[in-house]
């Protein structure tokens, strides 16, 4: 197995990366995907953010409403840490639980985790940094994502800084250019996985 630790900010086109990276043949451990799943109604860590936040977290569905915690956490520093408390422990249990699935096959696993630099991660043969300057970054979540500019300023300015993510990287995919030029870039960082000795 080569572990590739994937990261990059909001805004920054990791996931795309992510799902070009899969289809080119790598298995995808995505942590958002993970965290979607274990926030389903009826699930412990559903009722236990419902619990701390209230019933306007819930939608008309019975789903979790996602910008109404957004908007809670983003602007109380004390919630956002209590949603990490709920959160990321049974988050990092499925992420490992699926590492460790992958370990003795010959497939390249990418470790899809916005918070990578944060976590600390060991056991990678190498870390791939999707970058993107903040107001280009900005300027996409408002545009394609339907995000309220401030809304998208205050989430970047919650996260590791650009230059700390940066200097975690042994190979940057630089997303300022077009969708034809990430494809070239990605393309080279599949290369460049394939030529890592694990």
């Amino acid at each position: 197995m080569r572990l590739i630790g994937l990261t990059g900010g909001i805004g920054s086109g990791k996931s795309t990366v992510s799902s070009a990276l899969g289809r080119l043949g790598a298995v995808v451990v995505d942590a958002d995907a993970i965290v979607k799943e274990l926030q389903r109604s009826g699930t412990p860590v559903f009722d236990a953010m419902v619990e701390r936040f209230g019933a306007e977290i819930v939608g008309v569905d019975g789903e979790l409403n996602r910008p109404a915690v957004a908007a809670i956490v983003f602007n109380d520093k004390d919630a956002l840490t209590d949603l990490g408390k709920i959160v990321h422990p049974p988050t990092q249990m499925e992420i490992f639980r699926r590492v460790e699935e992958q370990r003795g096959t010959g497939n390249v696993v990418i470790l899809d985790v916005p918070l990578l630099v944060e976590s600390g991660w060991k056991d990678l043969a190498g870390t791939i940094v999707v970058d993107l300057d903040h107001e280009t970054a900005i300027d996409r979540l408002v545009r394609f994502r339907d995000f309220d500019a401030t809304d998208a300023r205050q989430r970047i300015t919650n996260q590791v800084s650009r230059e700390d993510r940066l200097a975690a990287a042994d190979f940057v995919i630089d997303n300022t250019g077009s969708p034809e030029d990430l494809e070239v870039q990605i393309q080279r960082a599949w290369e460049w996985i394939h030529r890592l000795h694990v």
